[in-house]
This record gives C-alpha cells, sequence and structure tokens, in this order.
C-alpha cells in the first residue's frame, strides 16, 4: 500500500511538473507574441533630396519641411533620425544627380526618400526634354535608395514661385503655366514608376493672398508654408510605413 502510495505521489508531482512547463512555456510564447516589434518601433531613415526648397534657403533648420516632417511623425510615435538631406539652392536635375553621383551616403538604403526638383530647371529656360530624362534617373536612383520600394519615394510637385514678390517684375502667367508643364512631367513618371506623389504646387499658389508663408528674401517660402507641406508629407510616409 505504501509502495502504491509513493507511486501515486511521483505520477502526480511529474504531471504537475509538467503541467508549469507547459503553462510557462505558453506565456513565453505570447509574450513574445505581444512583443514583436511594429514597423514604427525601429528608428528610421530619412533622405530628403532636393533643391533650395528641401534645403530651407532662409528659414531655419527646425523650419524646412523635412526637419517639420520628422517632428510631426515623432509625436505620433514614428521615430526618424536627423533626415540627411542632399539638396543646395540653385540646384537643377543635372546638379543634383552630380551631388549624388558623389556623396557619401550614411546608409544603403533609407525607409523614405523624398524628392522636390525642377524649378531651376525652369528658371533657367533648360528644356522639358532634358528634364524628362534626367528626373527619370533621378527617380530610379531614389528608388533603389528605398530598398527597392517605389511606394517610398515620395515625389513633391514644384512650388510656383510666380505668386512671390520677386517674380512681380516677370511674366506671372508664363512662369506658373511653365511650372504646371514641368510638374506634368514629373507626375507622369511619378505613376509610371508607382513612387509616391504630393501636389503642394496648389498650396503655394495660396501664398499669393497670404505674404506670410512666404520668407524674407521675397523667394523663398517661409516655415508656416513647409509646415503644411510636412503635414502632407508626414501623412503620405505614414500610410506607406508597412
Amino acid at each position: 500500500m505504501r509502495f502504491l502510495n509513493r507511486n501515486f505521489f511521483i505520477a502526480a508531482f511529474v504531471i504537475l511538473y509538467l503541467g508549469i512547463m507547459n503553462i510557462s512555456a505558453s506565456c513565453s510564447k505570447n509574450n513574445s507574441l505581444m512583443s514583436s516589434p511594429s514597423p514604427y518601433d525601429t528608428l528610421k531613415t530619412y533622405l530628403a533630396l532636393g533643391d533650395s526648397y528641401t534645403i530651407g534657403q532662409s528659414v531655419n533648420e527646425n523650419e524646412t519641411y523635412p526637419a517639420q516632417t520628422v517632428a510631426i511623425l515623432k509625436t505620433q510615435n514614428i521615430d526618424f533620425s536627423s533626415p540627411e538631406i542632399i539638396a543646395t539652392t540653385g540646384w537643377t536635375t543635372a546638379d543634383l544627380q552630380n551631388a549624388m553621383n558623389n556623396h557619401p551616403f550614411a546608409h544603403s538604403s533609407y525607409d523614405i526618400v523624398s524628392l522636390l526638383i525642377g524649378v531651376n530647371n525652369q528658371y533657367q529656360g533648360r528644356s522639358q526634354t532634358e528634364y524628362k530624362s534626367q528626373f527619370e534617373a533621378l527617380l530610379k536612383r531614389a528608388i533603389q535608395l528605398a530598398d527597392n520600394i517605389p511606394s517610398r519615394v515620395i515625389v513633391l510637385s514644384i512650388p510656383d514661385y510666380s505668386v512671390t514678390p520677386f517674380a512681380q517684375n516677370s511674366d506671372t502667367v508664363l512662369i506658373a503655366r511653365q511650372i504646371d508643364s514641368f510638374n506634368l512631367i514629373n507626375k507622369a513618371i511619378s505613376i509610371e514608376y508607382k513612387a509616391s506623389y504630393i501636389n503642394i504646387t496648389d498650396e503655394s499658389r495660396k501664398a499669393a493672398a497670404d505674404k506670410s508663408l512666404i520668407t524674407y528674401d521675397s523667394l523663398h517660402f517661409s516655415g508656416k508654408e513647409y509646415a503644411i507641406w510636412a503635414k502632407m508629407l508626414a501623412d503620405t510616409i505614414k500610410n506607406n510605413l508597412h
């Protein structure tokens, strides 16, 4: 009888032990599933390509649209490192191409790449044929840098500087029409390559009635205008981070 009791208690102990181990393993598995990283858990990288609008001519660094975009996303618990910017006032598509060919990129690929280029092609009287060829090459390079995920490349349309005081002694109707024609090109190419596209041109034209959207140099846009672009860009980035 004692032998039976002893075996009974040993068997009961083994069953209890195995039950505890199974519960522990199950909890560990569930905790592992619950702690799986979301697309927003890691620090993201952002490459901004462009000209004076991207570098933020005549505004503080924290007022540029790349910086404001990152700040907006941070409030939504999507953390980016500081934007890496390849942009200089006066650059055309050719200038940006040359700069990218010689730039020591911080990363081999980026979570997001934005591209805003072309106003100086228009201003310098460069041809639309040249713009089309060079913009397409830039977009293809941008897609490569976005880990070959086209939707993570976000093209911003060219703003319309005809509404600025700087342009008032020029043919503003012609400038606006030419800006539109260059934007038809970059939009069509963006659609062809399945990149994301944001129309900021319409927003820029509101500066005709609100001079607070233009900075002190009478040509470039202010941090207030860039905040509008940043909100549009942040929304697009959030939709494409999956």
